[in-house]
């Protein structure tokens, strides 16, 4: 992974709340392991027409999305049914964080988990960007602060040992391969 330090950049807007995961990465996708490609079919229906022509209207489709690192979306983002494949999309699609009103819980976890920074913000912070969608905002993990354009700085809440993760970019798995000279040691002791 990828650690995150900072994030710049001009924010997608896509104001909807109770987005699902199957409408986030529809099941007919989930066939794969891999986690390149999902990009192409993240937000797939709501995107593409049945005969695979992109809808001009769907802010995906819109020249201002093209390599914005932050969506700005609604409240309990990510609900439904647990997949790994939902931030997977997100992130091959080029997204670093996603700023929402609230996130389901399974989902604001596989996200952490996949080198995706779910930023919960106050109402009132999640009103103002989706007001002034394409703006310039700073997410800054160390801090766990989001900036806006004029100044405002909302803060945001990250578990410890995922922020830790996420800043030295490493999964679990990693996490604990870094830590085998102390678990042999620990072996060792605990040996009758």
């Amino acid at each position: 992974m990828e650690p995150i330090r900072t994030i710049k950049s001009r924010t997608v807007v896509l104001d909807r709340d109770d987005v699902d995961t199957d409408q986030i990465i529809p099941a007919r996708f989930l066939k794969v392991t891999a986690k390149e490609g999902l990009g192409k079919v993240l937000f797939a229906d709501w995107r593409f027409e049945a005969d695979g022509k992109p809808r001009p209207e769907f802010v995906l489709n819109k020249s201002e999305a093209k390599d914005a690192r932050v969506l700005v979306v609604g409240q309990n983002f990510g609900c439904g049914s647990s997949r790994e494949h939902a931030p997977w999309a997100l992130r091959d699609f080029g997204f670093r964080a996603i700023v929402a009103g609230s996130f389901a819980d399974i989902f604001r976890n596989n996200a952490l988990k996949n080198g995706l920074l779910p930023v919960a913000v106050p109402e009132d912070v999640r009103r103002r960007l989706v007001g002034e969608p394409g703006a310039e905002v700073e997410v800054d993990l160390g801090a766990c602060t989001l900036t806006l354009w004029d100044g405002t700085t909302a803060r945001f809440p990250v578990p410890p040992f995922a922020r830790y993760c996420l800043l030295e970019g490493v999964d679990e798995l990693s996490f604990l391969l870094t830590q085998e000279a102390a678990i042999a040691a620990h072996e060792e002791r605990a040996r009758p």
